[in-house]
């Protein structure tokens, strides 16, 4: 039998779990492996998205209601989870941007969040963490401080030196990267809707595509199998209500043709303590015969 392993994801907001590797978690839990999930900040100035949830009563109690939708979104998900209890720094529109506002996690010293999330990894002790890319997915000044605070805290977790009050040493042996949409793969979407005759809800996203932008695809070395897993995702993110409309894109093509087309999630391995071979299509590859050595 397999070790039983630990997956770590780090998060900026309540809803980010779902919307990006959630199969992927829902896979692991049903594989008997440990996952976790810590959401760096409450969500609190996230706007409702949701036409069906923009109510006053929505507004005024949005801090309460989203730590509600996490938990139950972990529960679909099966997965464990913790808040670092850092506030939403909003995103900034404008031009010239405004400041961001005051005491927000975006303006939190790195190495202070990064102790508090050491904490954690030393105490769930994960062989594997998952967070955003450099420019956290889209440039949401969370994402974007979430990805500096992971890999400082992955970094740190297994030095003896470093944040000695917080916990007993851990190292993880993998940091996985995930990336906004790939222009690849909603490209085989909406040809395969097409081809099947269905309206395609990505036509008028490819053609603003921005052909000087490049594709996250091309950095891809980790595809995990998880159409299996779809459904539950769509359900975690459904949890989500102030966040996700349920008659939007996010649910337009049918699980059938996404199992069918794409039915893997896709990672960048950003460090490795261990011997694997890209491609890969399990974020343990390599890792059992590690820690049963």
């Amino acid at each position: 039998m397999a070790e039983k392993l630990r997956l770590m994801a780090v998060h900026a907001h309540p809803d980010d779990e779902s919307s990006k590797g959630a199969a992927t978690m829902a896979r692991y839990v049903a594989e008997k492996h440990e996952v976790m999930v810590v959401t760096l900040t409450g969500g609190e100035r996230g706007s409702i998205l949701n036409p069906a949830m923009d109510r006053p009563d929505v507004l005024e109690n949005m801090s309460e209601l989203r730590r509600a939708e996490m938990a139950e979104a972990a529960r679909i998900l099966g997965i464990q989870h913790r808040w670092l209890g850092y506030v939403d720094s909003g995103l900034p529109e404008g031009d010239p941007l405004p400041p961001l506002p005051e005491g927000c996690f975006a303006l939190v010293p790195t190495e202070e969040a990064a102790e508090k999330l050491v904490a954690v990894v030393r105490e769930f002790r994960p062989h594997v963490i998952v967070t955003y890319d450099e420019n956290g997915g889209y440039p949401h000044p969370d994402h974007i401080k979430c990805h500096e605070v992971s890999v400082a805290a992955f970094e740190a977790a297994g030095d003896p030196e470093r944040f000695p009050s917080a916990g007993e040493p851990w190292t993880p042996l993998k940091l996985y990267y995930s990336h906004g949409f790939s222009r690849q793969r909603l490209q085989a979407m909406h040809d395969a809707m097409e081809a099947r005759g269905l309206e395609s809800p990505y036509g008028e996203w490819l053609e603003k595509w921005d052909k000087d932008r490049g594709d996250n695809a091309d950095r891809v070395t980790s595809r995990v199998e998880c159409g299996e897993y779809f459904h539950i995702r769509d359900d975690a993110l459904r949890a989500h209500a102030t966040q996700i409309d349920p008659n939007s894109r996010w649910f337009a093509v049918p699980l059938d043709l996404q199992r069918e087309v794409w039915p893997f999630e896709e990672y960048e391995l950003a460090r490795s303590l261990v011997d694997t071979t890209l491609p890969e299509d399990d974020l343990f590859a390599g890792i059992n015969e590690k820690v049963t050595a």
